[in-house]
């Protein structure tokens, strides 16, 4: 096993640090080959699902954000239960949302809202495991991944869109509470299915993407020389090797040669040649930059892109987190689903927004075990017993609601749905086959969902 440090400091409410500490199976690796990964998409080919060229940016809310103050508002429920905010009218007539998204209230009719998701667990590690694989299995006392994140899947079926780009991308970095790549990674695919991370922050100036840039008087030309001896070395070893190991390592070092020596794939990642008005609009935040470089990326060929905003654990001190926060989204996605739309990629590229779970209908008394208000405003606990989905683009229709929680927000009360009718619509859009099997480590065929069905109102 190879341990990295990775993430930076910080604690979730389980205790455990965000620079935790990430187990890398190397028997992964070679669990994938290159036959196997041409075999599963030939067998996509063979079903008859169709190639598309469509690409998802999932907007991941890591700590999980709650439906009652984003999405789903009981204005009639008891003061407990209904919160601090009110909601809002929107564009679309009957939907309303949290009057902290105006921007989002006036493009309601570019996306629909997914009211009755849920997996009833409330341990982050099982829910965030739920939400991005399908399947539970890890919780606080034992973490690892067990399946390919639906990002990994996918695109090792599909590749890019275009050659030349990475075919998976996490902006700024692809974590699910507080581990990399965590849930996101491609477990049993191989950690070649594991997502590129930019790293940084696309919001600080003179922001450049790790390893895109060559070294200081090292030129295209040395650098494809460099490449050139590197790979005759390397080919002396991989004739000995049986393992599969150097075959990933040579994905490996072909993609990022590819993109360092690419000027389009470079080019994708020069957010700083975006107009400065519209970086206005997207919101001079991480979140809101690392937005608008998911929509360069999928501009460029990149079929799943992952933005990250962590921070929504919100025992207590609710209203704070949420006034701080709910601005932050409502201009990034307003703005991305706009910016989409005029650039005719919005029926091309499905938006997903989501966390891991919601947080519990009735509000605590803000004290975390002392006297009431002692930190701050009362806050919600972990609830994964009814949880949103914000979905937009790639063929979604805009301007309606799937499912409804019941008159306090506690669990659907019609048209219950999982993480795998969520995942199934994806796939779906991707043109990816969800029957489409791998062998995990033990050498045991596994579909890429177990049940689930394409949510079909969205289209």
């Amino acid at each position: 096993m190879l341990d990295v440090t990775t993430g930076s400091a910080g604690n979730y409410c389980h205790g455990l640090s965000r620079r935790s500490f990430v187990k890398v199976g190397v028997a992964g690796m070679a669990s994938a080959g290159p036959a196997a990964v041409l075999e599963a998409r030939a067998a996509a080919v063979a079903s008859g699902a169709p190639r598309k060229d469509t690409s998802v940016i999932l907007l991941w809310l890591d700590g999980g954000p709650g439906h009652i103050d984003l999405y789903d508002l009981k204005p009639d429920a008891p003061a407990e239960v209904r919160g601090i905010w009110r909601p809002i009218r929107t564009n679309v007539p009957g939907i309303e949302i949290s009057e902290l998204f105006p921007r989002q209230a006036r493009v309601a009719d570019l996306f629909s809202i997914i009211r009755s998701l849920h997996h009833d667990n409330g341990d982050h590690f099982t829910a965030a495991h739920y939400m991005l694989t399908g399947r539970g299995g890890p919780n606080g006392s034992s973490t690892p991944g067990r399946y390919p994140s639906l990002g990994s899947i996918a695109t090792r079926l599909s590749g890019p869109r275009q050659p030349g780009m990475p075919a998976y991308v996490s902006v700024p970095y692809a974590s699910s509470v507080g581990l990399r790549p965590g849930y996101f990674g491609g477990n049993y695919l191989g950690v070649e299915s594991n997502p590129f991370e930019t790293d940084g922050d696309p919001n600080a100036a003179g922001f450049r993407v790790r390893n895109l840039v060559l070294p200081d008087g090292l030129s295209l030309g040395r650098f494809g020389d460099r490449d050139g001896l590197r790979r005759r070395l390397d080919g002396l070893a991989r004739d000995l090797d049986a393992s599969g190991l150097m075959d990933a390592m040579d994905r490996f070092q072909a993609e990022a040669c590819g993109l360092v020596s690419d000027g389009a794939a470079r080019t994708a990642f020069d957010i700083e040649s975006e107009p400065a008005a519209l970086r206005d609009r997207y919101g001079r935040t991480t979140f809101g930059q690392s937005a608008l470089m998911a929509r360069r990326l999928v501009e460029a060929g990149c079929t799943f892109v992952t933005v990250h905003s962590g921070g929504w654990d919100h025992h207590w001190d609710l209203q704070k987190g949420m006034e701080t926060r709910l601005p932050e989204v409502d201009a990034a996605v307003a703005t991305l689903l706009e910016d989409l739309r005029d650039r005719g990629r919005l029926d091309s590229t499905m938006v997903v927004l989501c966390g891991e779970f919601s947080r519990t209908p009735r509000m605590n008394d803000g004290g975390n075990g002392g006297p009431p208000g002692s930190k701050g405003t009362p806050g919600r606990d972990h609830w994964g017993n009814a949880i949103f989905a914000l979905v937009a683009g790639g063929g979604v229709h805009g301007g309606r609601i799937v499912g409804s929680t019941d008159a306090r927000g506690e669990r659907p009360k019609d048209r219950p749905l999982t993480p795998f009718d969520l995942h199934a619509t994806i796939y779906h859009v991707l043109g990816v086959d969800p029957r489409t099997h791998f062998l995990d480590n033990t050498g045991r065929p596994v579909p890429a969902i177990d049940s689930g069905a394409v949510i079909s109102e969205l289209f």
